[in-house]
Protein backbone atom coordinates (compact mmCIF):
# COMPACT_ATOMS: atom_id res chain seq x y z
CA UNK A 1 0.00 0.00 0.00
CA UNK A 2 2.65 2.38 1.38
CA UNK A 3 4.87 1.27 -2.41
CA UNK A 4 1.66 2.37 -4.30
CA UNK A 5 0.75 5.52 -2.74
CA UNK A 6 3.40 7.05 -0.85
CA UNK A 7 6.23 6.41 -3.46
CA UNK A 8 5.94 9.99 -5.09
CA UNK A 9 7.24 10.95 -1.33
CA UNK A 10 10.05 9.61 -2.07
CA UNK A 11 10.93 9.24 -5.90
CA UNK A 12 13.09 12.47 -6.42
CA UNK A 13 15.89 10.79 -3.90
CA UNK A 14 15.25 7.80 -5.92
CA UNK A 15 15.27 9.49 -8.99
CA UNK A 16 18.49 11.58 -7.89
CA UNK A 17 20.35 8.32 -6.80
CA UNK A 18 19.72 6.53 -10.13
CA UNK A 19 21.19 9.09 -12.05
CA UNK A 20 23.64 9.58 -9.83
CA UNK A 21 24.93 5.87 -10.15
CA UNK A 22 23.90 5.76 -14.05
CA UNK A 23 26.88 8.68 -14.50
CA UNK A 24 28.86 6.42 -12.77
CA UNK A 25 28.75 4.00 -15.68
CA UNK A 26 26.27 1.36 -13.02
CA UNK A 27 23.59 -0.59 -14.01
CA UNK A 28 20.45 -1.96 -12.59
CA UNK A 29 21.73 -5.29 -12.31
CA UNK A 30 25.08 -4.32 -10.08
CA UNK A 31 22.41 -2.00 -8.14
CA UNK A 32 20.27 -5.36 -7.86
CA UNK A 33 22.95 -7.50 -6.43
CA UNK A 34 24.20 -4.66 -4.22
CA UNK A 35 21.55 -4.77 -2.92
CA UNK A 36 21.01 -8.40 -2.40
CA UNK A 37 24.34 -8.13 -0.42
CA UNK A 38 23.67 -5.32 1.76
CA UNK A 39 20.40 -6.77 2.33
CA UNK A 40 21.80 -10.05 3.82
CA UNK A 41 24.23 -7.97 5.68
CA UNK A 42 20.88 -7.15 7.52
CA UNK A 43 20.47 -10.90 8.67
CA UNK A 44 24.42 -11.17 9.66
CA UNK A 45 24.29 -7.81 11.97
CA UNK A 46 21.15 -9.40 13.78
CA UNK A 47 22.29 -12.50 14.46
CA UNK A 48 25.89 -10.88 15.91
CA UNK A 49 24.00 -8.70 18.00
CA UNK A 50 23.92 -5.58 16.51
CA UNK A 51 19.66 -4.89 16.05
CA UNK A 52 19.89 -1.01 14.87
CA UNK A 53 22.73 -1.64 12.20
CA UNK A 54 20.93 -4.75 10.92
CA UNK A 55 17.36 -1.99 10.69
CA UNK A 56 20.24 0.45 9.12
CA UNK A 57 20.90 -1.87 6.52
CA UNK A 58 17.33 -3.37 5.48
CA UNK A 59 16.80 -0.15 4.43
CA UNK A 60 19.36 1.09 2.85
CA UNK A 61 19.09 -2.17 0.60
CA UNK A 62 15.14 -1.10 0.34
CA UNK A 63 16.08 2.18 -1.16
CA UNK A 64 18.60 0.62 -3.61
CA UNK A 65 15.87 -1.78 -4.70
CA UNK A 66 14.02 1.37 -5.61
CA UNK A 67 16.91 2.94 -7.35
CA UNK A 68 17.28 -0.36 -9.75
CA UNK A 69 13.99 -0.31 -11.08
CA UNK A 70 14.20 3.45 -11.71
CA UNK A 71 17.45 3.00 -13.45
CA UNK A 72 16.29 0.13 -15.50
CA UNK A 73 13.25 2.48 -16.36
CA UNK A 74 15.60 5.24 -17.64
CA UNK A 75 18.01 2.76 -19.73
CA UNK A 76 16.56 -0.48 -20.84
CA UNK A 77 14.60 -2.82 -18.94
CA UNK A 78 15.58 -6.84 -18.94
CA UNK A 79 13.26 -9.64 -18.20
CA UNK A 80 16.23 -11.29 -16.13
CA UNK A 81 16.38 -8.18 -14.39
CA UNK A 82 12.78 -8.37 -13.81
CA UNK A 83 13.81 -12.00 -12.11
CA UNK A 84 16.90 -11.06 -10.31
CA UNK A 85 14.94 -8.51 -8.28
CA UNK A 86 12.10 -10.19 -6.99
CA UNK A 87 14.51 -13.42 -6.18
CA UNK A 88 17.06 -11.22 -4.59
CA UNK A 89 14.05 -9.78 -2.45
CA UNK A 90 12.83 -12.95 -1.23
CA UNK A 91 16.53 -14.11 -0.55
CA UNK A 92 16.45 -10.98 1.90
CA UNK A 93 13.25 -11.67 3.75
CA UNK A 94 14.09 -15.01 4.03
CA UNK A 95 17.57 -14.36 5.46
CA UNK A 96 15.68 -12.03 7.75
CA UNK A 97 13.09 -15.09 9.07
CA UNK A 98 16.22 -17.28 9.43
CA UNK A 99 18.14 -15.17 11.50
CA UNK A 100 15.72 -13.87 13.80
CA UNK A 101 14.67 -18.04 14.18
CA UNK A 102 18.53 -18.42 14.84
CA UNK A 103 18.35 -15.76 17.45
CA UNK A 104 14.65 -16.95 18.95
CA UNK A 105 14.25 -20.07 18.08
CA UNK A 106 11.04 -20.13 20.49
CA UNK A 107 8.95 -18.32 17.87
CA UNK A 108 9.96 -20.65 15.18
CA UNK A 109 5.93 -21.71 14.96
CA UNK A 110 4.79 -17.78 13.97
CA UNK A 111 8.00 -17.47 11.75
CA UNK A 112 6.98 -20.65 9.45
CA UNK A 113 3.38 -19.44 9.26
CA UNK A 114 4.67 -15.88 8.38
CA UNK A 115 6.71 -17.77 5.88
CA UNK A 116 3.92 -19.42 4.49
CA UNK A 117 1.70 -16.38 4.03
CA UNK A 118 4.33 -14.46 2.22
CA UNK A 119 5.07 -17.75 0.07
CA UNK A 120 1.37 -17.67 -1.01
CA UNK A 121 0.77 -14.12 -1.13
CA UNK A 122 3.98 -13.39 -3.57
CA UNK A 123 2.83 -17.09 -5.82
CA UNK A 124 -0.56 -15.13 -6.09
CA UNK A 125 1.13 -11.40 -7.11
CA UNK A 126 3.99 -13.50 -9.08
CA UNK A 127 1.13 -15.42 -11.39
CA UNK A 128 -1.38 -12.68 -11.72
CA UNK A 129 1.75 -10.55 -12.92
CA UNK A 130 2.53 -13.15 -15.44
CA UNK A 131 -0.75 -14.17 -17.22
CA UNK A 132 -2.24 -10.68 -16.74
CA UNK A 133 -2.07 -8.41 -20.03
CA UNK A 134 -2.43 -5.16 -18.19
CA UNK A 135 1.19 -3.38 -17.43
CA UNK A 136 1.94 -0.83 -15.35
CA UNK A 137 5.50 1.17 -15.10
CA UNK A 138 6.84 -1.92 -14.14
CA UNK A 139 7.79 -5.11 -16.83
CA UNK A 140 4.87 -6.76 -15.38
CA UNK A 141 1.31 -6.05 -14.14
CA UNK A 142 2.07 -4.93 -10.21
CA UNK A 143 -0.40 -6.02 -8.02
CA UNK A 144 -0.80 -3.35 -5.17
CA UNK A 145 -1.74 -4.90 -1.98
CA UNK A 146 -2.13 -4.38 1.94
CA UNK A 147 1.43 -5.40 2.40
CA UNK A 148 4.33 -4.27 -0.19
CA UNK A 149 7.47 -4.00 0.55
CA UNK A 150 7.26 -0.93 2.82
CA UNK A 151 5.24 -2.73 4.97
CA UNK A 152 6.99 -5.75 5.36
CA UNK A 153 10.17 -3.94 6.23
CA UNK A 154 7.83 -1.90 9.01
CA UNK A 155 7.33 -5.18 10.20
CA UNK A 156 10.48 -6.55 9.96
CA UNK A 157 11.93 -3.36 11.59
CA UNK A 158 9.52 -3.41 14.64
CA UNK A 159 10.38 -7.70 14.91
CA UNK A 160 14.38 -7.11 15.15
CA UNK A 161 14.34 -3.85 17.46
CA UNK A 162 11.53 -4.71 19.38
CA UNK A 163 12.25 -8.39 20.72
CA UNK A 164 9.52 -8.56 23.92
CA UNK A 165 6.86 -7.61 21.24
CA UNK A 166 8.39 -11.06 18.49
CA UNK A 167 5.60 -13.21 18.88
CA UNK A 168 2.86 -10.91 18.77
CA UNK A 169 4.72 -8.54 15.32
CA UNK A 170 5.45 -11.78 13.84
CA UNK A 171 1.54 -13.02 14.15
CA UNK A 172 0.67 -9.43 12.97
CA UNK A 173 3.26 -9.54 10.04
CA UNK A 174 1.59 -13.31 9.26
CA UNK A 175 -2.06 -11.92 9.34
CA UNK A 176 -1.50 -8.73 7.13
CA UNK A 177 0.38 -10.73 4.47
CA UNK A 178 -2.25 -13.62 4.62
CA UNK A 179 -5.10 -10.60 4.11
CA UNK A 180 -2.96 -9.01 1.32
CA UNK A 181 -3.09 -12.88 -0.52
CA UNK A 182 -6.87 -13.32 0.27
CA UNK A 183 -6.86 -9.33 -1.48
CA UNK A 184 -4.85 -10.30 -4.12
CA UNK A 185 -6.96 -13.59 -5.33
CA UNK A 186 -10.04 -11.47 -5.29
CA UNK A 187 -8.81 -9.23 -7.12
CA UNK A 188 -7.19 -12.13 -9.69
CA UNK A 189 -10.83 -13.21 -9.90
CA UNK A 190 -12.18 -9.50 -10.95
CA UNK A 191 -9.71 -8.86 -13.59
CA UNK A 192 -8.52 -12.33 -14.88
CA UNK A 193 -12.41 -13.61 -15.91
Amino acid sequence: MLDTHARKYVQPSIDKTAHYLLKQGRSANQITITALFIGLGTSILYMLGHPVAAVVLLWFSGFLDAVDGTMARHTKTSPFGTVMDITFDRVVEVGIILAIAYVHPDVLWPLLLLTASIIISMTIFLVVGAVSEKAGVKSFYYQAGAAERTEGFLLFSIMILFPDYLLWSTLLFFAVELFTGIQRFMEAAKILK
